[in-house]
């Protein structure tokens, strides 16, 4: 299984990784919505694909119980203050970044 949520940028690697029976769960569309896609090993590797948004509160309850039992953390690259936000938008649009970016609204 892979969870995705970059989109076209890592679509087609994502689909390399998975076996027969496969399964690839996108989320977001980050570097594009229109990613090249190999039909042929989507049917010959019986590979299904699904859509996700959010979740419901009971979902996100769950996620926080996860994280509080075991320190599941994203992790982040960087972080700035709300005032930065160009900066924070200049490293993604440049690519380099490891994880995610936060960007701070109010007191960190």
């Amino acid at each position: 299984m892979v969870f995705e949520n970059v989109g076209a940028a890592v679509w087609s690697s994502a689909t390399k990784l998975l076996v027969r029976d496969g399964r690839l769960v996108t989320c977001g569309a980050t570097s594009g919505d229109q990613p090249p896609a190999d039909i042929r090993r989507n049917f010959i590797r019986q590979l299904q694909i699904f859509g996700s948004t959010l979740g419901n509160f009971d979902e996100f309850r769950d996620l926080l119980s996860l994280t509080q039992r075991t320190g599941l953390r994203p992790v982040i690259d960087s972080e700035f203050p709300l005032e930065q936000t160009h900066v924070a938008l200049s490293r993604l649009e440049a690519g380099g970044q490891f994880g995610k970016i936060a960007v701070h609204i109010g007191e960190a």
